[in-house]
């Protein structure tokens, strides 16, 4: 049990050194290491414990307590937890205010432009992770692209493609 807090510890904390553009951005690394490097869950359980971090209130990465808590309980939820958002709210601390200082400077609108397209980017492969590890079937997929579609050609508020998307779970549609 030790080795498994000390690899979440480090897992946790290399995460939460590189979240940039939000928690959502660490998500593909997050997966990877989880599911296909430890294997201390699915991808499917992976996807799930996304899907219930999501529709609880609070922070957008509450998933990083749960996959502690999965992995090793009371034990694994601490640490994660403390491994992910200590040390980035450190690091968010002291730049803010480097930030700030400098606010006037050429490199600071250079290293701002660079730093939004790798940003997008990764938030694009964290919903390429989500989706894949989540589509399983034809129904699914459609369901997946759909909401896409009106997600990024609409103005629809998320929530009511997230309440379309669970009545046609509640139908029993897209069961697999």
């Amino acid at each position: 049990m030790t080795a498994t807090l000390i690899a979440l510890a480090i897992i946790f904390t290399q995460l939460s050194i590189v979240a940039f553009g939000g928690g959502n951005s660490i998500l593909p690394e997050m997966h990877r290491q989880v599911v296909d490097v430890h294997h201390w869950m699915t991808a499917q359980q992976f996807s799930a414990l996304f899907a219930l971090a999501q529709a609880a209130p609070g922070p957008n990465l509450m998933v990083v307590p749960l996959v502690g808590w999965h992995v090793a309980g009371w034990g694994g939820l601490l640490v994660t937890s403390i491994a992910k958002f200590g040390p980035s709210s450190v690091i968010t601390y002291f730049v803010v205010s480097l930030w700030t200082r400098f606010k006037d400077k050429p490199w600071r609108r250079i290293v701002q432009a660079g730093l939004v397209p790798m940003t997008a980017g990764l938030v694009a492969a964290s919903a390429a992770v989500i989706t894949v590890a989540s589509v399983q079937g034809v129904v699914l997929a459609g369901i997946a692209a759909v909401s896409a579609l009106v997600l990024t050609r609409t103005k629809i508020h998320p929530l009511w493609v997230l309440g379309a998307g669970a009545l046609v779970g509640l139908s029993g549609i897209g069961q697999v």
